[in-house]
This record gives C-alpha cells, sequence and structure tokens, in this order.
C-alpha cells in the first residue's frame, strides 16, 4: 500500500489546488457541524453515520504516521477488528494494538481535531484517504459486502467533495467496476477466473456508474494517476472482449509509475492473457514477492497452461497453504485435482 500513497502524493498534490471549488464543498460538507475533539468520540463505535468522512480525515491527520492512519480509520469505522488489520499489515495482532493505542494517545495529546480539514491543506491530506478507502474496500471484497459498500459510499462523498481531483473519481471508478462482478466471482464457494465468469451475473448499473466516474476523472485532462490507470484497466476488462495488448499497455504506464512488483505481477497475467504464457512466466519469475500469495498461484496457472504438469502441482500446493479465504481454498483444490499426473513422470495431455 506504501507505493500507492507514495505516487499518488507525487501525482496529486501540485495539481489540486483549486482554492474556489474546495471551499465551496467544504462550507457545504461543514454547514451546521460543531468541530469535536478526542474527548467526543469513541473510536470503536459503528454508528457514527455521516460523520464518517470527517473521522477518516481526523485518522489521516499528518501528525500520524501513514500505517497508524490507515489501522486507525479501519478500527474507528467499526468494520474491521484489530485482528483483521492486522492481517492487512502482516503483523501480529499485539502489534497491532500497541500501533492503535500510540495513534489514539497522539491524537488526544495533540487534540486533533474532528472536522474536516481547512480548504488550504485539504489536497495535501486527500491521498492518504483515497488509500485508507481503497483498502477498506479491498477487505471488503473479498467477504464482507457491507465493508465495500461502505468505501464506495465514502468514494462517492470525497468525489463531491474533491471535484477537481481526477484520481478521486478514477477511485470511485475503480470500485464500481470491480464491485460489478461481485455476484459472479464467487459460485458455489469458489472462485471464479475473470475468464470464466458468467458475465450475465455482471451488475450493468454499477459498470455504467463506472465508467461516468472514469469519464469524469479523464476530461479533467489531468495526468493519470494509479487510481485512473487501474479504472481504465478495470473498464476494459468489463467488456465482452477484452483488449488485453491495451490492458498490457495500461499496465505498463502503472507499472512506471508505481514500481510496484504486484502490478508487475498483474501485467504479467495481461501478457498471459494476450497468448503469451512463456513471457508472462519469466516476468513472474523474475520478480522478488517472497510468500505473496497470488504470485505463487498465478505462476501456477502459467505453468498448467505450459503443461508443466508436475511443476504447475507444486505450485498449486504452495499456493494453497499460503490461501487465506475459503474460495480460494476450493478454487485451488479444484485445479490441483485436474492435473493428471502419469506414473510414468510425464506431462499430461490437456
Amino acid at each position: 500500500m506504501a507505493w500507492l500513497v507514495r505516487t499518488g502524493r507525487n501525482v496529486a498534490i501540485d495539481r489540486i489546488r483549486r482554492e474556489q471549488t474546495l471551499r465551496t464543498k467544504t462550507q457545504l460538507l461543514q454547514a451546521d457541524q460543531q468541530a469535536h475533539t478526542m474527548d467526543d468520540i469513541d473510536l470503536d463505535d459503528s454508528t457514527i453515520g455521516d460523520e464518517r468522512l470527517e473521522l477518516i480525515f481526523m485518522c489521516c491527520h499528518p501528525a500520524l504516521a501513514q500505517d497508524a492512519q490507515v489501522a486507525l480509520t479501519l478500527r474507528a469505522l467499526g468494520g474491521l477488528t484489530t485482528a483483521e488489520i492486522a492481517r492487512a499489515f502482516l503483523v501480529s495482532e499485539e502489534t497491532m494494538k500497541r500501533r492503535l493505542s500510540r495513534a489514539k494517545s497522539k491524537i488526544k495529546a495533540t487534540n486533533i481535531p474532528f472536522a474536516l480539514p481547512a480548504d488550504r491543506v485539504l489536497p495535501d491530506r486527500v491521498v492518504a484517504v483515497l488509500a485508507v478507502i481503497y483498502l477498506i474496500f479491498n477487505q471488503g471484497f473479498t467477504d464482507r459486502d457491507d465493508l465495500a459498500a461502505e468505501a464506495i459510499r465514502l468514494g462517492r462523498l470525497l468525489a463531491e467533495l474533491m471535484a477537481d481531483e481526477a484520481e478521486a473519481y478514477g477511485l470511485l471508478a475503480l470500485m464500481l467496476l470491480h464491485d460489478s462482478r461481485r455476484e459472479a466471482r464467487i459460485i458455489d464457494g469458489q472462485i471464479v477466473p475473470l475468464a470464466e465468469q458468467d458475465r450475465a451475473l455482471h451488475d450493468q448499473s454499477k459498470v455504467d456508474a463506472g465508467r461516468t466516474a472514469l469519464d469524469h476523472a479523464l476530461a479533467l485532462r489531468l495526468p493519470a494517476g494509479p487510481y485512473v490507470l487501474q479504472a481504465a484497466i478495470a473498464s476494459l476488462q468489463c467488456e465482452p472482449r477484452i483488449d488485453w495488448p491495451e490492458v498490457v499497455a495500461l499496465y505498463e504506464r502503472l507499472e512506471e509509475l508505481t514500481g510496484s512488483p504486484v502490478v508487475a505481477l498483474n501485467r504479467a497475467v495481461a501478457i498471459a492473457e494476450a497468448g503469451d504464457p512463456g513471457h508472462a512466466l519469466d516476468v513472474i519469475d523474475s520478480l522478488e514477492l517472497g510468500e505473496y500469495r497470488y504470485l505463487h498461484s498465478t505462476r501456477a496457472e502459467l505453468l498448467r497452461r505450459l503443461g508443466h504438469t508436475e511443476q504447475a502441482q507444486c505450485a498449486y500446493e504452495h499456493a494453497l497453504r499460503l490461501a487465506a479465504t475459503d474460495p480460494e481454498r476450493r478454487f485451488l483444490q479444484r485445479r490441483l485435482s485436474e492435473l493428471r499426473i502419469p506414473t510414468n513422470g510425464g506431462t499430461s495431455a490437456e
């Protein structure tokens, strides 16, 4: 996530200083509100309602470290437990408890207000808020419909507030386009890859809304940031016939912008779908992603396509050990059962 925040900040801060629009929108959202302090708010309360946007801005105050900003916001919204946040950060639950405690103490000690920031500093705070909202969506997209819906709602509010910020609309578009595939993504308790999904189950109203948000972002004619690029990719993936070479080109731009090995992994997937699984495997084998579970499941799939059955079996078994959800495990188990390894040690015909 750090790459998203760092790169987005570099792209965004110098280009969203349109003071008049910000002032107008801020005044609309702050009307009839009073600023609160930490003493007025229970950060574990999940019933804050329409004040949640202000809560996120408080939790994303620059006095807090970036990881604390995200963790505290996730906890304060009441959607994630400390254990779930710890898994998202790949740290122990006790470490996350201490991190949250320090963040809350700092809010109290520095008297950080519960209110939208002044319009002159609002642009500088938006990038961290975007990252928080996207992390909430990603957590919800796996198995928490309520969190995903909350992230989309917050994304809409932020886009309204930051009407001149392309990345806010890019994030909203990205979430809507991904969420449009929710009903087709898991069938009978198993993950269904995009290529195998029943597109009749895709929510066309969310596709249309996502593309409208993307069009708004592009109409601002600003340099495309990471959310806008990802939304453009997601829009292409909603087409009945996906232009995979164009998807590869967009991932190349996104990789240049972010330097993220996860983006490189996604580019490799697109390369394979464009017809070159051998090159895709070379890209994957050059990445340093350690025990990142999608690296191993993707590598297994490419080995399967290339007919390297025994190596594919080993890679699927490795991915299965790393799987985090039951739908992932069932999918990987099905892929393993489909591999037929002859007793003579040769590869199976597919």
